[in-house]
């Protein structure tokens, strides 16, 4: 097998990885705060909006360490032992007690920093400024998969359940605890990218750190653990005041606020439709399942067929802004504005139009595509601009991401739907604009390089 042979399964195995583990975690996070509501041990007093909070606040504050962690264990253990922590936090449910559920929260929110951060490192060292698009989509296409199939076995456990029982709660956890785990050895089967075809710059691929020590000279000894962790951080806050980060990141925030709705609010609003029936708790499966559909469309569509290296990033951006504003309309008029805050027997308030579950599901499909064509650019763009930086570049865009996801599931818990929607819609429209800034200083440098090759 070539070079670009290897870079590609690296990024396939790393794809199928994710799969797994989010397969697990995205259909936990989709249903948790349905299942906290049906649990019948009076003594437990979490909350799925403030836990996914903490998460993302933690999240948010680890990246800032996480290049270090990188740095020092490499990526592959560093996605290893992260996604322990994953299956930690899905495990706590088998057995739920409030220290454990807010304790993993914490946990699983450091773990995560440090396997994005690791994955963005892993996607950026296998790709070059010609593929970095399509690995993205590829990437990106094998992780939504996650939302087809663990939606599809949330569908089919509780068809027909009005009531989630504890035997049904742990036979979901203990199944997804296990999926977690496998995704977590997949990790192991990377390998480093050959040193011809790396980066110039392999000090910058964390991948490459055995082969920079035997390569290094007596007279240049390698720099201690600390000062590489020490310059990992350095560079995780230079990153974040350059012109094109703080261009980008109105957008990446948007992608954080988003995430929360569609990954665990609006889940919570089809299980409260009453008028949706009885299997209103099983459309929550289905819901998923819809925007994992619209997840890979768009990776397949905008990533893998390459659509941004002849038409540019803008259209696909502004594609995902125009799908989601009408995913936004739709669910304001067929969804009550209660429904993110209604107790487990759902609400009778009536929506602007009779609920219809066809228009929930659309709705769902359209969340999907619209975050598929926004998060895929953002990678390409992200790897494009910072290849030879790209652990703290990676980092950095997590962190805006996570921190204002953590906020969005902080105010779930105390504003109604017509409200999120607004906020939703007025940054993504001034994150578009952005985008789209940052977009052409990136096509001015991609112009400057050409004409210096020749």
């Amino acid at each position: 097998m070539g070079p670009e042979g290897k870079r590609l399964l690296n990024i396939v195995i790393l794809g199928f990885g994710f799969m797994l583990m989010f397969t697990a975690f995205q259909t936990c996070s989709n249903i948790e705060q349905t299942v906290i509501k049906s649990f019948n041990n009076t003594e437990f007093h979490g909350s799925g909006y403030t836990s996914m909070a903490i998460i993302y606040g933690v999240f948010s504050a680890s990246n800032l360490i996480a290049p270090s962690v990188v740095t020092v264990i490499g990526p592959q253990l560093s996605m290893f032992f992260s996604g322990l922590l994953y299956s930690g936090y899905i495990a706590m449910f088998i057995y739920p007690y409030t220290w454990s559920f807010y304790t993993a929260s914490v946990l699983v929110g450091i773990g995560a920093a440090v396997l994005w951060t690791a994955q963005g490192n892993v996607l950026a060292i296998n790709s070059t400024d010609d593929t970095i698009g399509r690995n993205s989509g590829i990437f990106w296409a094998l992780l939504q998969f996650s939302l087809f199939f663990g939606n599809l076995y949330i569908y089919l456990a509780w068809h027909g359940h009005v009531h989630i029982t504890d035997k049904d709660r742990q036979t979901v956890f203990i199944s997804l605890t296990v999926i977690s785990l496998v995704g977590c050895f997949l990790f192991f089967l990377i390998r480093k990218p050959d040193p011809e075809v790396a980066p110039a710059d392999v000090t910058e691929s964390l991948l490459q750190a055995e082969s920079t020590e035997s390569s290094s000279t007596v007279s240049s000894p390698r720099p201690s653990v600390s000062s590489q962790a020490l310059d990992a951080f350095v560079k995780a806050c230079k990153m974040f005041v350059t012109k094109e980060m703080l261009l980008l990141s109105i957008c990446i925030g948007y992608t954080g606020l988003e995430l929360t709705f569609y990954s665990g609010v609006y889940g919570t609003c089809i299980g409260a439709m009453t008028q949706f029936g009885h299997d209103a708790k099983s459309l929550i499966g289905i819901s998923g399942i819809c925007i994992g559909i619209g997840e890979i469309l768009g990776g397949v569509v905008f990533g893998m067929l390459n659509k941004s290296s002849r038409c540019g990033r803008n259209p696909v951006v502004l594609l995902g802004l125009i799908t989601h504003y009408v995913a936004f309309y739709l669910i304001f008029i067929n969804i009550t504005s209660d429904a993110p805050l209604a107790p487990e027997a759902g609400t009778d308030l009536q929506a602007y139009i009779p609920p219809s579950v066809g228009v929930a599901l659309l709705c769902s499909f359209l969340l999907g595509l619209g975050d598929s064509c926004f998060n895929t650019q953002l990678l390409s763009i992200i790897g494009f601009t910072f290849r030879d930086n790209s652990a703290p570049a990676f980092a950095v865009f997590k962190f805006i991401q996570s921190i204002m996801a953590a906020l969005a599931f902080f105010y779930s818990n105390y504003l109604l739907l017509h409200w999120q929607l607004l906020i939703l819609v007025l940054v993504g429209f001034l994150g578009t604009v952005t985008f789209f800034m940052a977009e052409w200083m990136a096509e001015i440098r991609r112009r400057e390089s050409d004409y210096d090759s020749i």
